[in-house]
């Protein structure tokens, strides 16, 4: 047997396993949905490899092997795009206000994502005592309670004063996060054209510096938050298809997708 479909195999089994895994602790979601289709293609090619080989090896078959991996090349320079912009444009210290995005809630308990980017928020409390921090989020699927509500919950028992965070709790994207922030932190007295930062996990942090002067932020700046290494594959591969769709849509309010958004 070639080397090339034991690496194959060897992977289909263990992305098999794990696809299994997350199905159990994991809420669906599209970062879920691609490893799925990876798995199965993995499987596909492992099993088929013989005819799908020959099929590509001439005519047809041979331009279709092309494009395939001239869209892989395209996509793995987008994971470097999405990896490096990530620590572009860091947070000074001199932000008035700080936004946590929401990002899934476990019942009642954030999630590891979300945990990783409220320690982040807190780390940067902690140098800078005079922040007002905006946490956010609504409901989603399978929450006894708001995001927001969860997320001010875990910095107050941290230590942060109930009076320097802000609560929102009625978006459903990350576009919305953003709006509703800045509505509650206009009522604060801190103005969209004083400088804040988005706190949110690296590879997320593109896509929501962009949201952030969408919905009026002037001087925008990042946190980003680690990640968990099982969450990096998923999540990064996620991350390509919404950058791109935001490139093309610029707004989660329009386009195909945006009945799914707060699903997907």
């Amino acid at each position: 047997m070639q080397i090339k479909i034991i690496i194959v195999w060897v992977l289909a089994v263990v992305l098999l396993a794990d696809s299994v895994l997350r199905s159990f602790r994991s809420n669906f979601n599209f970062g879920l949905l691609l490893m799925y289709l990876l798995t199965a293609a993995l499987w596909a090619y492992a099993v088929f490899h013989r005819p799908i080989d020959a099929f590509c090896a001439d005519g047809v078959g041979r331009w279709l092997k092309i494009l395939f991996f001239c869209g892989v090349g395209v996509f793995c320079l987008l994971l470097g795009f999405v990896a490096v912009s990530g620590y572009a444009g860091a947070a000074t210290g001199q932000e008035k206000a700080i936004v946590v995005l929401g990002a899934g809630l476990r019942k009642d308990v954030p999630s590891d994502l979300l945990r990783r980017r409220l320690d982040a928020a807190y780390a940067y409390y902690l140098e800078n005592p005079e922040v007002v921090i905006a946490v956010t989020g609504g409901q989603g699927n399978g929450e006894t309670i708001p995001e927001g509500v969860a997320m001010a919950r875990y910095l107050e028992e941290k230590g942060v004063p109930e009076e320097q965070i802000v609560v929102e709790q009625k978006s459903t994207s990350t576009e919305e996060n953003l709006l509703f922030a800045k509505e509650l932190l206009e009522e604060r007295g801190i103005g969209a054209n004083e400088p804040m930062a988005v706190v949110t996990n690296a590879f997320h942090c593109y896509r929501a510096r962009c949201y952030a002067r969408l919905v009026g932020f002037e001087q925008v700046s990042s946190i980003p938050a680690s990640i968990g290494l099982n969450s990096v594959l998923p999540c990064y591969m996620r991350e390509v298809f919404a950058v791109l769709y935001y490139w093309v849509f610029k707004t989660s309010q329009s386009g195909w997708i945006s009945p799914l958004v707060g699903i997907l």
